[in-house]
Formats: structure tokens, sequence, C-alpha cells
């Protein structure tokens, strides 16, 4: 049961959800103008300075879009699926960090996805992300690369895989999974890992989706997953050894 809003917080609130579900139906429609600033105060009976906090919040979601001049106010706007990319990564690492999901649970859920990527990226990958994945293979091989940057060619890595399905939806919904929920893994275990070890079976699995063998290439990430759940689990006993001895 929906409560009466009381708060001007809750009133910008109560008017965006009520704009988001008209642009969801389709009863608002993309490139649409809205209702002035002084419509939607009287529509709603709230203050212009209520029906601003409320638009603000649905620009900040990306959808709308405010333009100046004679032509000028609230747009809907076309969300494109690169564009709301970001918005699924941030959401995935605060329901991470914020939430009690185990290591072994984020990493089983991040790996079958990518597995379900495998085939279509097998099939269909073109030459841009085969060169990607060649790329961030090359900076992981690099001597004197830092954890960072070997975090970050890692996922760079997995993105390539991911992409190479040649599918937003797909690319969109993943974007959690890689870059989300990747850095924190590797977070708990680059302490443990074998980057030689890493490499080789990215090495495997690039030569796989190049081959467009589906198979080797489910197989890798399966290899991989499985050597990744090891590492935590050894980074995780050697935490509990060390805090058993500083009692």
């Amino acid at each position: 049961m929906n409560s009466t809003p009381e708060t001007a917080s809750d009133l910008s609130s109560h008017i965006a959800a009520n704009i988001r579900d008209a642009i969801i139906k389709g009863v608002l429609i993309v490139d649409e103008r809205l209702p002035s600033e002084a419509e939607l105060s009287a529509q709603f009976n709230v203050s212009r300075a209520t029906v601003r906090e409320a638009l603000k919040r649905l620009a900040a979601q990306s959808l709308i879009r405010t333009q100046r001049g004679a032509t000028g106010g609230a747009f809907v706007n076309r969300i494109s699926f690169e564009a709301a990319q970001a918005q699924q990564i941030t959401t995935s690492t605060l329901l991470l960090s914020m939430n009690d999901v185990s290591f072994e649970t984020a990493c089983e859920a991040r790996f079958a996805l990518e597995r379900a990527c495998a085939p279509l990226s097998a099939e269909r990958r073109q030459d841009h992300h085969l060169d990607a994945m060649q790329n961030a293979l090359a900076a992981q091989s690099a001597p004197d690369l830092s954890d960072a940057g070997f975090c970050a060619a890692d996922v760079a890595f997995h993105r390539a895989l991911v992409d190479g399905a040649c599918n937003p939806v797909l690319s969109y919904q993943l974007a959690g999974a890689v870059e989300a929920m990747q850095p924190l893994m590797n977070m708990i275990t680059f302490t443990a890992w074998s980057r030689d070890a890493i490499v080789a079976r990215h090495r495997d699995i690039a030569t796989a989706i190049a081959a467009r063998d589906a198979g080797a290439a489910a197989q890798g990430l399966t290899l991989l997953e499985e050597e990744t759940q090891a590492l935590a689990r050894t980074v995780f006993a050697r935490r509990s050894k060390q805090s058993d001895a500083a009692r």
C-alpha cells in the first residue's frame, strides 16, 4: 500500500516515479517534451522547486534530458545500453559490498553468466574483439605491470569476450558481473595468484574464441573459475590462521 508523500523529498520522489512509470509504459515516448515546470507544479499541486528536484532525479537516471532556449524544456531521453552500463556497474558494486554475498556465490554467478556468452562469442566475435583480447593479454604479460593494471587488463579481457557475443542486452547485463564482481574478487585473490597461470588460461580461452571453438572456451572459463575458487580458499585459510595466531 503506497503511503501519502509528506516531505518535499517524498513529493519529488513521488513525481519522479509517476513520470518514470509513464515513460516505461510508453505514455511518454522518446523525444517527447514533458509538460513545463509550471504545468507539472499545477498537475501535482506542488511547488516548482519540488518539480525541479523530481526532474533532477529523472535526469540522474538518464531518463530525461534538458534543453535551453525557446524550444527547450525537458524531453524523454533515448537510453542506449552502453550509456546505461555505468549504472548497472554501480548498482552491482553496491549490492555486493552492502550485502553478505560470499566469494563462492559471486564467483559462481559471474562465471555462469560469462560461460553463457562463450558460444555466442565464439560464433559472432569480430576482429576488434580478438584484438582487444590480445591487447589485454599483452598488457597482463608486462613484467612491470602493477596489480591495479593487471586487474584492469583482466577486466578488459573478459569484457572483450562478453562483447564478442554481439548482443547489447548481454553486454549490458554482464557489465556488472565483469566490471563489478571481478575487481572485488581480484582484491581478495591477488595476493595468492600466479600471473603466468592466469595469462596462460586467458590465452587458451582467446585461442578457442578465435578458432570458434565454443566448447573449449567454456571449458577454459570453467577451469579459470575452479582456480579462482581455490585461490580464494587459500587466502581465507591464511587469514584465518593469522587471526587465530593474533588472539
